[in-house]
């Protein structure tokens, strides 16, 4: 018999990998349902930061840990779904490899500039960069933000520079401290600076424009519709977890997104909490893979 099955689960504390450093938005979402699962489960949930190789280091690390319910993983977007049609030799399969358990959260992605950048539009800034170079940071290549920013790059005919970090909070810092001009990152990273000032941000890329910044418009209003990406986390476990463990874990994450603590706390960093099945989560994975397929192979985007 198997033994995850013949005992009371959780036994012991989990682990949580999230592949990127400290502080982005994908680490603030694991800590917060960490907390909430150590609270429902009576055990220690651990968050482990993996960085590395854009986030692929991590992702294999949650691939090749044991099936039992110890180890479960944060998924974004790069590592899990694009990253198939952008690296021709991984190391892990997303859709072979890793389970899907819930989609955490959504959050939608921000082009801001620093204060003494002189663009004030999308447009603007476009029309800056023909005339001058202008860097452009982004959390990591095989991102969304990163594949946003080379979507910038092709449908204007300019040549930002994209400058790749290994997590969203750097980026944000080195915006803010001036080191570079601009950046690409999900709502919850910059969304600080940007009320106090330090940052302004241009666009948002998702269909509508979010009430945490009202009077900003999305990139479609600011002539570029196709430029579309909303940031998401979800949480994964190693293929062969037994569904047991996958339908509790299920629930409890399911349950706590649902809190209005939970709630609150995603609304006031401009995060919205998802959940769902673990059925509706894997059929997610299927589209955003196609989908970023399609357009990694529309724009001839190349990870060197």
């Amino acid at each position: 018999m198997n033994l995850a099955f013949s005992q009371a689960y959780p036994a012991r504390s989990i682990r949580v990998i999230v592949p990127y450093p400290p502080g982005g938005g994908t680490d603030t979402a694991a800590r917060i349902i960490s907390q909430k699962l150590a609270e429902s489960f009576g055990r220690t949930v651990i968050v482990e930061n993996r960085p590395g190789a854009n986030g692929n280091t991590g992702t294999d690390a949650m691939a090749r840990a044991a099936p039992d319910g110890y180890t479960l993983g944060m998924a974004t977007p790069g590592p899990v779904t694009a990253v198939k049609s952008l690296y021709p030799n991984l190391p892990y399969d997303p859709e072979r490899d890793l389970t899907p358990v819930i989609l955490v959260n959504a959050s939608p992605n921000v082009l801001a500039v620093h204060p003494s950048v002189p663009a004030r539009s999308v447009k603007e800034l476009v029309a800056l960069a023909r005339i001058r170079p202008i860097r452009e940071g982004v959390s990591t290549i095989a991102s969304i933000q990163y594949l946003l920013a080379e979507m910038l790059n092709r449908a204007t005919g300019i040549k930002m520079e994209i400058i790749a970090y290994k997590g969203g909070a750097q980026v944000a810092t080195d915006v803010v401290g001036g080191q570079i001009e601009s950046l690409w990152s999900v709502l919850p990273v910059v969304l600080p600076f940007i009320q106090t000032g330090r940052l302004r941000a241009l666009a948002v890329a998702s269909e509508k424009r979010t009430a945490l910044l009202s009077n900003v418009p999305t990139m479609g209003e600011s002539g570029w519709p196709s430029i579309v990406a909303t940031a998401w986390n979800g949480v994964v476990a190693p293929a062969g977890t037994p569904r047991n463990i996958i339908d509790a874990l299920n629930a409890e994450i399911e349950r706590s997104l649902q809190a209005p603590d939970v709630k609150e706390r995603f609304t006031a960093i401009g995060m919205e909490a998802i959940g769902g099945t673990p059925e509706e989560f894997g059929s997610f994975l299927q589209a955003e893979t196609a989908k970023w397929a399609k357009v990694i192979k529309a724009a001839n985007i190349k990870v060197e």
